[in-house]
This record gives structure tokens, sequence and C-alpha cells, in this order.
């Protein structure tokens, strides 16, 4: 059995879950989210814990089994804290800047990269180089930061562009053999 999908799921004070014809809403202080259970995938409240169950040992059915407890789990934690992504921008005039719901990026192009988030989202600016993306649907702000980091990842050589707060960029060691050629064709 599934060591992911077996693990009860606790429910934290202010936190409701029903689950009505395959259908599993959460509610919480922050919001609400539903998912709808795969066949073959069953659900249950017991005691203030949620119980994720299969029918049958079938190698797809075993790997939905902690999909379906994982992502369960993602949305009490979801709308009971809320999940958030922080970005920087790294570059000489590279800057962010909120224009009412919309952020505004200087990135180095001609023009300014504008970006208006989806419902659900909440964009920051902390300065002018860090965006901070939280919301309660852990899928949705991951894919609401890799499209904003998306607009110019970093770069390998001198490390510009937007990134993960934390990210490790592997720089390249750019033209090494310009010096040697320079020498050599002073000799001809």
């Amino acid at each position: 059995m599934s060591r992911i999908g077996r693990k009860p799921i606790d429910i934290p004070k202010g936190v409701s879950v029903s689950i009505e014809d395959g259908l599993v809403r959460v509610k919480g202080p922050k919001g609400e989210l539903s998912l709808r259970l795969l066949e073959g995938i069953s659900a249950s409240v017991e005691d203030g814990k949620v119980l994720v169950s299969r029918q049958g040992d079938k190698k797809d059915l075993k790997a939905k089994h902690g999909l379906i407890r994982a992502l369960i789990n993602n949305m009490v934690v979801g709308v009971s804290q809320g999940y958030t992504k922080s970005l920087e921008i790294v570059g000489v005039g590279y800057r962010a800047q909120m224009q009412g719901s919309k952020l505004v990026l200087n990135l180095g192009y001609s023009h300014p990269v504008e970006y208006a988030p989806p419902a659900g989202i909440s964009l920051s600016v902390e300065g002018t180089n860090r965006i901070n993306v939280s919301g309660i649907d852990k899928q949705l702000v991951g894919q609401v930061a890799a499209i904003i980091r998306g607009f110019r990842p970093p770069e390998p050589y001198k490390g510009k562009g937007i990134r993960y707060v934390g990210e490790q960029v592997r720089q390249k060691a750019g033209k090494a053999g310009k010096a040697g050629k320079a020498g050599k064709a002073g000799k001809k």
C-alpha cells in the first residue's frame, strides 16, 4: 500500500471537509477549494481526519492513491495557512512595481512587461526587486511564479534575470580562449 496514501490527513480547527458524490470540498478561513476524486479512489472523514483509500492493487491506482492524498492535504493547508512563493530580480535597471492589481516589470526590453494575476492570486512587491506570489491553491501559486520567472529567466553568464529566492544559478565561464587568439594573430 502507498506509504503516502495511507497517512491520515489531520483537519485543523476552522477547516471543514465534506465529501459528496466523489467531490471533496474544503472550506477554511482563507477560502474554499474542491477536487473531483478519480475512479477507484475514495475518501472519508473520520474523527477529524481524512482517510483516502483505493479499490484494488492495479499499478495506476497505487500511483493515484498517493497523488489524491497529497492534493487533499495541499487543499487543507492552503485554506488554513495559504502558500507563498518569492522571486527576486537581479540586474542593473531591472525592477518591479505594482500599478493597481497589475505587476509591471522593467527587464531590459524596449517596453515594460505587464502581468495581471488570475483570480485567487495576490501579488506584492518589496522594494524594487522582490516579488511575492500568494494564494490558497498550491498549483496556481507555483504556475504564476513560473510565468513571472519566464519573462526573463536567469542567464548563465552574469546571472541576470528573475529567479526564485534561494535558487542557485550555475555560472558559465564565458569566452576563455579570447586572449590566446589575440596572441596568435600578432605572431603572423
